[in-house]
């Protein structure tokens, strides 16, 4: 599954962080009940899924939502860290979620 947000593609939306792949990317982290609505996180990987499975954050996520976590991606297999970056701190501007910062 993939829509499209932000004037990129995210790749799914699920509630196991174990559907993100091993890939480069941006990973955005939701907080919803029957869909993800509000952006609890965002941030960008050489890995996303190691990235999520391991993240200092994942607290801040848990402290932050009333319903269920939701996992999603943006991959960018040609882009470097500096282009993960910029396509985080445009999310990051949009959306101003309440974990992190860059």
């Amino acid at each position: 599954m993939s829509f499209q947000r932000w004037g990129y593609t995210v790749e799914g939306c699920w509630t196991s962080p174990n559907n993100l792949e091993q890939r480069s990317g941006v990973y955005i982290i939701w907080c919803g009940n029957d869909k993800p609505s509000n952006v609890l996180d965002v941030g960008e990987s050489s890995d996303v899924l190691n990235r999520v499975l391991n993240h200092e954050r994942a607290e801040c996520w848990k402290r932050n939502c009333i319903g269920s976590i939701w996992y999603s991606a943006i991959y960018t297999p040609n882009k470097q860290q500096s282009g993960r970056i910029a396509i985080e701190e445009t999310i990051r501007k949009i959306e101003n979620p309440p974990c992190g910062e860059r």
